[in-house]
């Protein structure tokens, strides 16, 4: 950890020392800071990027999904949407149709995996509990509790329409939605530390999904009809249909991508795969680490990704981490 600090300060400097020159052409860029892990690895390292790569004046705006879509649609603001899923985005395909946004790369080149899991010690002593019917049927083997995502996730409302289209909540388990993504990572945490039930919402690329093994439950398959009128919250015909696995991209506001096409081209480059993500989402959890450090973890990892992605001026300014 401490000598991930000490390169991390060694290039700061760095940068400093080369990017003021470029401040006053890239200007302010102000980036979407979602609560989930890769959303946060996303926007930490685009934000040192641009702060020591190309000289930016860089600010973060906490939103989630739709608040955000509906933000940069009405305000042009935040200039930069770093992570969207866009299977739990309703609006996402209006908006990026009418030009109020642009999709610039899909940021999760592998996609993003979304679903119902139950852990694996859990399925070896009841095979029962793979399909949701089996669920349905044997309550109490989950503990009488589906893990929901917080308010503003788009994942509450579909997964709280599945609870009702597959006789989940007729049979008494209940809807225990979360305060905030790590409450519910840890409840996936203590449930294996003490061998508990659990079932629940959850999604890859993870830390949590890497650490703990846990199976995806099956149910009927997606159905994109049905699964546009789960993600309302007043869907008034739930039906079962699996989530999609979702395409997750990166969004500019028009005005942004009109007026610096240098931090557009950056973020047209960026992409993680799964197993990057994974990883250094495992090392932020094992080592304790704030996302900031996690972010220095990939950029001293992944020089050989990373640098691909800069123009030549930025490729200059970080040269001293590129060695």
């Amino acid at each position: 950890m401490l000598n991930l600090k000490l390169k991390l300060g060694c290039l700061i400097v760095a940068g400093m020392i080369a990017s003021t020159a470029h401040a006053e052409e890239c200007g302010e860029v102000s980036l979407m800071k979602a609560d989930w892990g890769s959303a946060q690895i996303v926007t930490a390292v685009s934000k040192f990027l641009m702060e020591e790569g190309y000289g930016c004046e860089v600010t973060t705006v906490p939103l989630s999904t739709n608040p955000a879509l509906v933000s940069v649609s009405e305000t042009g603001e935040p200039d930069i949407l770093t992570e969207i899923w866009t299977n739990g985005a309703p609006a996402y395909k209006g908006l990026l149709e009418s030009g109020a946004i642009i999709q610039v790369t899909e940021v999760l080149s592998d996609g993003g995996v979304e679903g119902f899991f139950v852990p694996n010690y859990l399925l070896e002593k009841h095979p029962e509990l793979a399909t949701i019917e089996g669920i349905a049927a044997n309550p109490e083997l989950v503990g009488n509790r589906f893990h929901n995502c917080p308010e503003g996730w788009t994942c509450l409302n579909v997964s709280t329409n599945l609870l009702k289209a597959g006789g989940l909540i007729d049979a008494g388990i209940e809807n225990f939605v979360h305060g905030s993504g790590e409450t519910l990572a840890a409840s996936i945490a203590a449930a294996h530390e003490n061998k508990e039930p659990w079932f629940g919402f959850y999604w890859a690329p993870t830390s949590v999904l890497g650490k703990y093994p846990m199976t995806l439950v099956e149910m009927a398959p997606h159905d994109p009809e049905k699964h546009t009128c789960n993600i309302t919250a007043d869907c008034a015909t739930p039906s079962m249909s699996a989530f999609p696995r979702s395409v997750v991209v990166t969004v500019l506001s028009k005005e942004f991508m009109a007026k610096n096409s240098e931090i557009s081209n950056l973020m047209t480059n960026l992409s993680f795969t799964n197993s990057q993500m994974g990883e250094t989402l495992a090392w932020v959890e094992d080592n304790n680490a704030s996302y900031d450090e996690g972010a220095v973890y990939f950029l001293t990892t992944y020089k050989d990704v990373w640098g691909s992605w800069l123009n030549e001026a930025a490729r200059e300014n970080l040269s001293s981490l590129l060695q």
